[in-house]
């Protein structure tokens, strides 16, 4: 009888653990979309998508005040800022808390046909939403047909 020293080479519970974490973050930050960085367990959350004005990121940020955020853009990224208080409670200490505090910031890369000079900002329910508009060249237009 042959014994053979065991490995965790060969060991196929971490090999099929493996290949779930990659085809996850695969899967999580699609191909060809270059939006920055995303995946679970970045606050705030956010979704990127685009219609037929140009670009809209919304991001869920319940219990922010609107005056405690701040959206800035250089270049093709766009910066969000923002500060969540949770005060302690008023009589004993938390029995569980999930609910993060302090300041946080999200960046998120836009593509190449947005215009960030252009965006606009609005806060409602605790969701913000950032309106990007595609830049004018980007824009599909119409062109006359003249007759020879």
């Amino acid at each position: 009888m042959a014994l053979f020293p065991f490995s965790s080479q060969f060991d196929s519970v971490s090999g099929l653990t493996t290949l779930q974490r990659e085809l996850e973050r695969v899967f999580e930050s699609p191909r060809g979309m270059d939006l920055g960085l995303s995946g679970r367990g970045v606050f705030p959350p956010a979704n990127v998508f685009s219609d037929r004005d140009g670009w809209v990121v919304r991001v869920e940020i319940p219990g922010v005040a609107p005056d405690q955020l701040s959206v800035e853009s250089q270049g093709r990224t766009l910066t969000l800022k923002g500060k969540r208080e949770i005060s302690a409670p008023a009589n004993g200490a938390f029995h569980r808390r999930e609910r993060g505090s302090g300041e946080f910031s999200r960046s998120v890369q836009l593509p190449n046909d947005a215009d960030p000079s252009r965006a606009e900002a609005s806060y409602h329910n605790g969701i913000l939403t950032v309106r990007v508009p595609k830049a004018e060249e980007a824009k599909p237009r119409q062109i006359m047909v003249k007759a020879a």
